[in-house]
């Protein structure tokens, strides 16, 4: 059966309250074998630990403190992200910078980002990220960051070739391409046909982001098989060989079996 990966999923969000166990029993029947569970902060974090804890081998967990997380008390929260020393984890996020909502504490985002940065170095863990209406920022960030070495994922990636392309000068960056490349006049649809296939992994964001035909509903990992197909139209390929593509380079970079 093709083997797919979803590298970044909520499904321990509230969204998906008493059913969790269903949607990974339904995501693993569509050939979903393996979920990466980005982690958000202090309040969500338990419930997550707690849901990969009751499907070893099938979901994989990260740790960080999501941008839309961090105020004028970030120093708890971070402290918080200490208290796991001992927990298995598969990356470092989502972390990034997110102007969309707000713009209040982005002093206080950019100085969180750049610690756990630091924190994926220390660690040799990838890095999950997360960038709305902040490209140009965490590029800068990146560049004062080139020292560390690091490697990760632009999640919900929807930049140009050009951004694509820039992005390799600070690392091994892939990007993210979920339910937004089925979107009509989605700009990504036509950029993911020049991006390599061994820079791709494929990703839900469920709740979020759910694909066409599905849109309008709650999203779930077992719609990565959808996003799949899009991507193949895209470029031309098989869906059995992005399916091969993206679970290589998601195995690579989380360090999965």
């Amino acid at each position: 059966m093709t083997e797919f990966i979803d590298t970044h999923t909520h499904l321990y969000d509230e969204a998906f309250h008493g059913e969790s166990g269903q949607v990974i029993e339904r995501a693993v029947d569509a050939g979903v074998a393996k979920m990466i569970f980005p982690d958000i902060d202090s309040k969500t974090r338990n419930e997550m630990f707690s849901v990969a804890d009751r499907y070893p081998g099938a979901v994989f967990p990260c740790l960080g403190l999501h941008p839309t997380s961090v105020d004028a008390g970030w120093e708890k929260e971070y402290e918080e992200l200490l208290k796991w020393p001992e927990r298995k984890i598969y990356a470092i996020g989502e972390i990034g910078i997110d102007c969309h909502w707000s713009t209040e504490f982005l002093e206080e985002q950019k100085k969180v980002l750049k610690l756990q940065l630091e924190m994926a170095h220390r660690m040799d863990l990838p890095v999950i990220i997360h960038s709305r209406e902040s490209t140009g920022i965490i590029m800068d960030i990146l560049e004062e960051c080139r020292h560390l070495d690091l490697r990760g994922v632009f999640h919900a990636f929807s930049g140009s070739i050009e951004t694509f392309e820039r992005l390799q000068k600070y690392g091994m960056w892939l990007v993210g391409i979920g339910g937004t490349v089925t979107y009509k006049n989605a700009s990504i649809a036509e950029t993911v046909k020049k991006i390599p296939a061994d820079r791709i992994l494929l990703e839900t964001d469920s709740p979020y982001l759910t694909p066409v035909p599905k849109r309008g509903t709650r999203n779930e990992s077992s719609y990565i098989p959808i996003i799949a197909e899009k991507v193949a139209q895209q470029k031309g390929m098989d869906i059995g060989e992005v399916a091969a593509a993206t679970t290589a380079n998601a195995k690579m970079l989380f360090g999965l079996e």
